[in-house]
């Protein structure tokens, strides 16, 4: 398999670096350097500055698309339709009518479409993922979750403090990924409560967004998302009947990965405890991407596809109408 890469920023680098068992065979990027820069890591590929040109080439099979988000949704459109694999950086989508036209054309012509929310892939979580289909926790009851990093200098003149071209600030950035797994653990909601406000940085967009989500079986989740997170902070705890799984870290500033299992007894009281540790580098992109060669190759749906970032961004949507964002 042949892969482009439309954005060859921070993602677009990590994803390079994540491809098994397929050929970077083109780096495209509205600033030529960058794209040149990514095409030197790469025996044979080119760099070139127009993504159209770039996600109809013969040459490519596979397009991942770390462009900005209001470029997201267009960009795999034009690929999907070209019968070019598509995996998008998440949020996918400023919007989840944005994705309507690549579900469109990847109906049309039979390629895969994935959203790249790759935390699903941590290995802390994938443990976590074993641990509940074991059943060992029981019914699930509720989700309560915080996710976060302070910026830097200058990050409200970046391109997520503009609406026009992020579609929204913190919750749509990394709160997507807490929307995504909690929905991944509890299933969808069908009742929204949130709040967002700009406590920090100036910046048409929040900084800050909470959460509240029901199930229509009551099952919630309350979710934080921050940028005014002074020291970087993932932490996700999945409490069910008969136990909780408490994640934490993600590698580097966000600390070690880890996952504890805290497992009832009938006579209640301190809880049997098992702790999982990660020390190792992040392989959730390379996983992730594997799984995608795979849902290819099978010709099956992708776990992480456009209706489970259209039921995100639906989630994030409600919240911002209620603040006329």
């Amino acid at each position: 398999m042949r892969a482009a890469i439309i954005g060859c920023g921070l993602i677009g680098r990590k994803r390079s670096q994540a491809l098994s068992d397929c050929r970077l065979t083109v780096c495209c990027d509205t600033a030529g350097d960058r794209a040149e820069a990514l095409a030197k890591t790469a025996a044979g590929a080119v760099a070139l500055t127009d993504w159209q040109a770039a996600v109809t080439r013969p040459d490519v099979d596979i397009v991942l698309v770390a462009a900005t988000h209001n470029m997201l949704a267009p960009i795999a459109c034009t690929a999907a339709a070209a019968g070019k694999h598509v995996l998008i950086e998440k949020p996918g989508a400023r919007r989840a009518a944005e994705l309507d036209s690549v579900r469109a054309a990847a109906l049309r012509t039979g390629v895969r479409v994935r959203v790249g929310f790759n935390h699903r892939y941590h290995r802390a979580l994938r443990q976590a993922r074993a641990i509940l289909d074991s059943g060992v926790m029981g019914e699930m009851m509720f989700v309560r979750a915080r996710y976060g990093h302070g910026g830097r200098p200058g990050y409200d003149q970046e391109w997520r403090a503009v609406p026009e071209l992020s579609g929204g600030g913190e919750l749509v950035d990394q709160g997507i990924h807490l929307i995504d797994l909690a929905r991944w653990v509890l299933g969808d909601f069908s009742d929204v409560k949130g709040h967002v406000a700009t406590y920090f940085w100036n910046m048409p967009v929040e900084d800050n967004a909470f959460l509240l989500l029901r199930t229509g079986a009551g099952q919630t989740a309350f979710l934080h998302a921050s940028w005014t997170e002074w020291k970087n902070t993932f932490s996700f705890e999945i409490y069910g009947r008969t136990g909780k799984l408490a994640i934490t870290g993600l590698g580097g500033s966000y600390g070690v990965e880890q996952v504890t299992l805290y497992r009832m007894s009938p006579a209640m009281g301190p809880p049997e405890t098992t702790t999982w540790e990660y020390p190792m580098a992040d392989d959730s992109w390379e996983v992730e991407f594997r799984e995608f060669l795979d849902d290819i190759r099978l010709g099956r749906d992708p776990s992480s596809g456009l209706a489970d970032a259209q039921a995100a961004l639906r989630v994030i949507e409600k919240v911002y109408e209620e603040f006329g964002r």
